[in-house]
């Protein structure tokens, strides 16, 4: 299998790669939420990448209770607000903003709601086989229903975006859920991040369409003065 310290390090410099070509794109302040979204990703790898180590040597150990709490902090609390507002203020059309709006609320709800459970019940983080898994003592019912609007708040806002290929980004972390949520099921927090910080190499992909759509009409004025 390839999830090991390895291959969140691997993950982390590589993000850490495309986030600084991300961001380099970025032409209005209204993008860097979006484009900064594979640099978030490049620390939580590196911060799992440290909970691997501490977890498989003693020497290290120190390390797990602060790495443990500073990943699922990005899993749980960054990530349902992060994704809805970075594409919402990417959004120019009014009647698309209200929908990323209502899951901007939806994010935040949930982020409050995780982030309370985060620091009220206990967590522990474990390896095994190839994979780390989260132990968390939360209430059942927020783990059905908490569940269902953490993925209505990261997945849903790309398919509502109006911004060109968006929504192959919000296929392919569907997928990814959907894959996870069926092979990995008692390991979703660790595989999926890993998952959908590998798929954002997208944001570069789309950053870069919008850069040229927002040329395309500098490039006819020109063309026409000529």
């Amino acid at each position: 299998m390839c999830f090991s310290a390895n291959a969140s390090f691997g993950a982390g410099i590589v993000l850490s790669v495309i986030s600084v070509a991300s961001i380099k794109k970025v032409k209005r302040p209204s993008q860097f939420a979006f484009a900064s979204i594979p640099l978030i990703f490049a620390v939580q790898q590196f911060t799992e990448g440290l909970l691997w180590v501490s977890l498989t040597n003693p020497l290290y150990a120190y390390l797990q209770q602060p790495s443990t709490y500073i990943f699922l902090f990005f899993a749980q609390v960054v990530w349902p607000v992060w994704v809805p507002l970075a594409i919402l203020l990417l959004a120019e059309k009014e009647k698309r903003k209200m929908i990323e709006k209502i899951l901007v609320v939806i994010g935040c709800l949930v982020s409050l709601c995780l982030a309370y459970c985060l620091l009220s019940f206990n967590v522990q983080a474990k390896v095994i086989g190839f994979h780390i898994a989260y132990a968390q003592d939360y209430p059942s019912g927020l783990n059905r229903y908490g569940g269902l609007l953490y993925v209505i708040a990261t997945i849903v806002p790309p398919f509502f975006s109006p911004i060109k290929r968006m929504w192959t980004l919000g296929t392919a972390i569907l997928i990814s859920y959907i894959i996870t949520t069926l092979l990995y099921t008692d390991y979703i927090v660790s595989v999926w991040c890993f998952f959908a910080s590998v798929i954002s190499i997208l944001v570069f992909a789309i950053m870069y369409h919008i850069n040229i759509s927002h040329k395309d009409p500098i490039k006819v004025v020109a063309l026409l003065n000529k």
